[in-house]
Parts: structure tokens; C-alpha cells; sequence
């Protein structure tokens, strides 16, 4: 069934302002994919934050038309598919790397980042670095390790005399060699009244 032109009108504009919101999109192709790989990739794509959606060329240029992603949309021949994310960009890259190894069939064709237009090889470089969450956490323990040592170090002064007196206490170091205890002078009597 052939597709109205208010249709397309329609498809071109939420395509754009999807793509537009997302700052991440990664272009790609296939061939010989079935249904059932079709519906694991969505998935995959789906678990990874994104959202993935066959195109035709014209319908995705024309919804790029005055965005920084025009560029990566100019051109595009054979059969596209796009997958765009609002999250993380490393997620989706890695997913969709995962599964283009999975799947030979599955092959880039180009990506956007926040609104930068990237190759296929800068594609792989994303998948191979780090998520945000790896990098948040590792951010957060580069900057409390500081102040743990430091707390470590405060406290090894205390426990390391306790330590000391401990041992000392075990050893009975502080009972020997000791004088004498004092006796108690004897109380001297009183004058008497007179």
C-alpha cells in the first residue's frame, strides 16, 4: 500500500525531531537480516536506551534538512536503518557493534554524536571506550581516595599507641620495677582541749 504524501510529511517531521532530541545516531545497513534478527537487533538497540528504525534515504535526509546531522544523511543509498539514543552513546555503540559482530550482515554507515558526524572507524572507538556510569565511578573514587588515606593515616597514630599500651598492659611492663605503693601516714593526734 502505497504511503500518502501527508504520510510521509508526517514521518520526515517526527523522524527529525527524534533524531534532533536524541544527539546520538548511528546509521546503518542490512542485508539478509530476517525478521527474527530484525526483532533481536530492536531489542538490543531497545536495551541499550535507544530506539531503531528502518528509513528510507529521501524520508531521513529530508528530516535532517537544517540540523548539524545533514551532512551524514546526504547521499545515502541502499537499504538504512537508524539507531538513536537520548543516553548514553557509548551504550548504544557497543550494542550495536556487538551484534554487527554477531551479525555480518549488519554494517555501518556512519554516526552522529552530539551533532558531529562520525566515521565507522571512530564508531568502534566509541564501543570501546568506557560508559558513563564506569567513568562516574571511577571519577568518584580518584577524588574520595585522598581523603581515605589521609583518614588512615589520622587514625594509625591512635590505634597504633593502643597497640603499644596493650602490649604493655599484656607484659605487665608497667606494674614491674615500680616503687612501692605509699603507706598511709598515720593521722597525728589532736591537741588536746584544755
Amino acid at each position: 500500500m502505497a504511503v500518502t504524501k501527508a504520510k510521509k510529511i508526517e514521518q520526515v517531521q517526527v523522524l527529525g525531531t527524534e533524531i534532533k532530541e536524541a544527539g546520538t545516531a548511528i546509521l546503518a545497513t542490512f542485508k539478509g537480516l530476517k525478521a527474527a534478527q530484525t526483532e533481536e537487533l530492536r531489542k538490543t538497540v531497545r536495551s541499550a536506551g535507544g530506539t531503531y528504525k528502518v528509513v528510507k534515504n529521501t524520508l531521513a535526509e529530508r528530516a535532517a534538512e537544517g540540523s548539524k546531522i545533514a551532512a551524514a544523511l546526504k547521499d545515502l543509498t541502499g537499504v538504512t536503518s537508524v539507531a538513536y539514543t537520548k543516553g548514553d552513546p557509548v551504550m548504544l555503540a557497543k550494542a550495536l557493534s556487538k551484534y554487527a559482530k554477531d551479525n555480518p550482515e549488519f554494517t555501518f554507515k556512519a554516526g552522529i554524536v552530539e551533532g558531529k558526524v562520525i566515521s565507522i572507524k571512530e564508531i568502534e572507538a566509541l564501543a570501546t571506550m568506557p560508559s558513563k556510569e564506569e567513568i562516574y565511578s571511577k571519577l568518584l573514587f580518584l577524588l574520595t581516595a585522598p581523603a581515605q588515606r589521609l583518614v588512615t593515616v589520622m587514625n594509625a597514630t591512635g590505634r597504633d599507641l593502643a597497640v603499644v599500651i596493650n602490649q604493655g598492659v599484656k607484659e605487665n611492663k608497667f606494674t614491674a620495677g615500680t616503687a612501692a605503693p605509699v603507706a598511709a601516714a598515720p593521722a597525728e593526734a589532736a591537741p588536746a582541749a584544755q
